[in-house]
């Protein structure tokens, strides 16, 4: 009897990542992530020690900034492994993206928003002719979350647009369109 032999040949495929944007991405992202992660910890334990009640953007944008750095860490252990591939980039980005936009708009809201929005009480000053410490440290306490919110919606734009980025070069990468 004649024996038949099937030989397969598999041949991976290497795409070859721009170094310099994917780290100089990995960096904003880091940056914007953790940003984003201590602002919303830091109001949310400002609500929780007025006993106030928590607004659902807080545990989400934590959640989601979260997410985003464990993305990170997994990205970091397929690029040190050279496994890196653009679909697990396209698919990870794309919810990211879909998240951190979710999160952008309900910041806004919050922060520039109809009635009792952040951004409404930020513009108040103390009264300059009666300043006792009491007064001032409100007015420094008032002025530290807004500028805090207003910083994580900056951060939250950034990454935002950076995960769109991250989309458009995971394409680029599969198609070898860069030199």
């Amino acid at each position: 009897m004649a024996t038949t032999e099937i030989v397969t040949v598999q041949r991976r495929r290497k795409y070859h990542w721009p170094e310099a944007q994917l780290n100089f991405w990995i960096f904003i992202m880091l940056v914007s992530s953790a940003v984003i992660l201590g602002v919303f910890a830091y109001l949310t334990a400002i609500q929780n020690t007025l006993r106030l009640g928590v607004p659902w953007i807080l545990p989400y944008m934590i959640t989601i900034s979260t997410l985003c750095i464990i993305f990170i860490i997994i990205l970091l252990g397929l690029i040190s492994q050279r496994q890196l591939l653009p679909g697990i980039v396209v698919l990870g980005s794309f919810i990211l993206f879909v998240l951190w936009l979710t999160g952008l708009i309900e910041t806004s809201i919050q922060l520039y928003g109809p009635s009792g929005a952040v951004n409404s009480y930020c513009g108040s000053r103390p009264n300059t002719e009666i300043i006792d410490s009491i007064q001032t440290a409100v007015w420094l306490a008032n002025l530290g979350i807004c500028t805090d919110f207003r910083a994580a919606f900056a951060f939250e734009i950034v990454g935002t647009i950076f995960l769109l980025w991250m989309m458009v070069m995971a394409y680029q990468v599969n198609r070898d369109d860069f030199d």
